[in-house]
C-alpha cells in the first residue's frame, strides 16, 4: 500500500468516525449497523464497524464525559459513571421545576378541550403556546395524541398518566367541572 492510499483511508476513517458521531449525537435510540450503512451509503460496511470500534476505543480512553456503548443491538453514546450524578440532577431540576401561569393554563386548556391542537388552545389563550406546550411535553404532563384530519393534519395534544399523578387525579373525570369555577 503506498503511502498516498494510508492517508487517504485515514481521511476516510476520519470523515466516517466523525459521520458516525454526528448520526449518534441526534439519534433517540441506539443506532444499529444497518442503519449506519443506511446514513453513510458513502461508506462500506467494514469500514463502518472499523470506524465504529474505533470511536469506542477513543471515547474510552478519552478525558471526556461519555462512552459509546453497544445497547441492544445498536451503539449508543453513555454517560460515564463518574459523571452520572451530574446528569440525574439535571434532569430532576428540570423535572421538578414548577410550572407559570402560562403553563398551568395551557395544561387547563388540554385537560379540559383534549384531544386538542396547538392552534386551538392559542385560540383560547390569546397567545403563542408553542415554548409552554414543548415545556409541558418535556415535563411528560402533555403528550401528542394523534394528528386532526384537514388542512396541515395538525398534531393533537393531551394529558398523560404523570399529569394525573402530579394533579392526584384517579382520572380525567376528577377533574372540576367548568361549572364550579364561577
Amino acid at each position: 500500500m503506498s503511502v498516498e492510499q494510508s492517508v487517504m483511508d485515514k481521511d476516510i476513517l476520519e470523515r466516517t468516525m466523525a459521520a458516525l458521531e454526528a448520526v449518534l449525537v441526534v439519534a433517540p435510540e441506539p443506532v444499529t449497523l444497518k442503519e449506519f450503512s443506511a446514513a453513510l451509503d458513502f461508506v462500506a460496511r467494514r469500514e463502518i464497524e472499523e470506524a465504529v470500534e474505533r470511536l469506542k476505543d477513543r471515547y474510552e480512553k478519552g478525558r471526556g464525559g461519555f462512552v459509546l456503548r453497544e445497547i441492544a443491538g445498536g451503539y449508543q453514546f453513555a454517560t460515564k459513571p463518574e459523571y452520572a450524578g451530574y446528569v440525574r440532577r439535571l434532569f430532576e431540576d428540570r423535572k421538578n421545576r414548577r410550572l407559570s401561569r402560562a403553563a398551568f393554563e395551557t395544561l387547563a386548556v388540554v385537560a379540559y378541550k383534549q384531544p386538542t391542537t396547538r392552534g386551538e388552545i392559542e385560540a383560547i389563550r390569546g397567545v403563542n403556546v408553542s415554548g409552554t406546550l414543548q415545556n409541558l411535553l418535556e415535563k411528560d404532563l402533555v403528550r401528542v395524541s394523534g394528528r386532526k384530519d384537514g388542512p396541515g393534519r395538525p398534531l393533537m395534544y393531551g394529558t398523560t398518566d404523570a399529569f394525573l399523578k402530579v394533579f392526584g387525579l384517579a382520572s380525567l373525570d376528577d377533574l372540576p367541572r367548568e361549572e364550579e369555577f364561577s
